[in-house]
């Protein structure tokens, strides 16, 4: 069984106003208030990006990538609305995309979608009501949000001849997500966490033994953490030991922070610390340049689901050029692959460019 993973995939602002279809262009961000300005900030960069694109335009090269790797299931964290509702939560940067443009990710083949992250109830909960529809009309399973506290936490579920796969979404506090965007048994929301306590550890193990039977294999998809640096908390690193040791995750799944972060093997299960930004309109900020936002990586884990074994992990680089996933220069490959090993434990990058 190979899974793709990737971190935040937004596709909107910028991103949605080069779509055939596309939102009010409207944001509500201190310095700017018209999306459209992504679009030129990113030219002022890269040079002329076309409008009225296709719906895979946005994937570029990570299709050849999908071809040559052939991955069973592609999991992404989306991190922007599909919606044109105007009740946009006042946090100072909204993202949404049109509904229309759910096209993006049929063209990718998505299979599941986390939504429990900062961004999902940037337009109210009628746009986290609108991004569910528009995911289950395109037939795309979600995790991580829904109409109460139960639907929230519940895993997708996807059935495979080798046996099921069970992916849980969850989002802590730190990486921006407002309280109140918890769901509860009454109101609708993300699922929520507050800390990284032993009750919350026990809270997770008690859910996924719920739902997980002998033969299932376990991806739990945290949004957590700061946006930038490479240092891990104690704590998160304490906290994804538990969520293995004694809750059942197979593999964590960790996003937020805009570029890549560590990667784990502990007790054989893979630790994605961050997996960082996949898709966005940062083009043409020039912040953190250090980081290196511009390259992205393409994560493939690939298990054996019954007993549970990991076979490999296999990272592919690419860069966001023009709002599209190209190929990086072999030099920026070699900067990623020393980058990740420098960082990680129990884990040994081999990139491909």
């Amino acid at each position: 069984m190979k899974i793709f993973l990737c971190g935040d995939v937004m596709l909107g602002r910028g991103i949605d106003q080069i779509q055939m279809q596309s939102a009010p262009p409207q944001i509500h961000e201190d310095y700017l208030k018209d999306a459209r300005t992504y679009v030129k900030l990113a030219e002022s960069e890269s040079g002329h990006i076309p409008r009225n694109v296709s719906a895979n335009y946005v994937w570029g090269e990570a299709l050849n990538v999908f071809k040559q790797r052939k991955p069973d299931i592609k999991i992404i964290n989306l991190e922007t609305a599909m919606t044109l509702s105007e009740s946009y939560f006042p946090k100072g940067i909204n993202y949404r995309m049109h509904p229309a443009n759910v096209s993006i990710l049929e063209e990718a083949g998505i299979d599941v979608c986390a939504l429990a992250n900062n961004h999902i109830l940037d337009w109210g909960v009628q746009g986290m009501r609108d991004t569910i529809t528009s995911l289950e009309s395109a037939d795309i399973l979600f995790a991580g949000a829904g109409k109460d506290k139960d639907e929230a936490q519940a895993p997708a579920v996807i059935e495979t001849k080798e046996g099921r796969v069970l992916i849980f979404s969850l989002a802590h506090i730190l990486s921006g997500v407002p309280e109140e965007w918890g769901a509860t048994d009454l109101k609708p929301g993300v699922f929520f966490i507050s800390n990284f306590n032993q009750h919350t550890v026990n809270e997770i193990a008690a859910l996924i033994k719920r739902y997980k039977q002998k033969k299932d294999l376990v991806v739990l998809s945290i949004h957590w953490g700061s946006n930038w640096g490479h240092d891990i908390p104690a704590d998160h690193r304490e906290f994804a030991h538990a969520l293995i040791a004694r809750a059942g995750v197979h593999i964590l799944f960790g996003h937020s922070s805009h570029h890549p972060r560590k990667v784990e093997v502990y007790n054989g299960c893979p630790i994605f610390y961050g997996c960082g930004d996949f898709i966005n309109d940062y083009e043409g900020i020039k912040s953190h340049k250090e980081f290196r936002g511009d390259l992205v990586l393409a994560y493939f884990v690939d298990v054996q689901i019954f007993p549970y074994k990991l076979n490999s992990i296999n990272l592919d680089c690419l860069m966001l050029k023009h709002f599209q996933l190209v190929r990086p220069p072999l030099k920026d490959v070699k900067w990623m692959f020393n980058t990740i090993n420098e960082v990680s434990e129990g884990y040994k990058a081999q990139l491909t460019s």
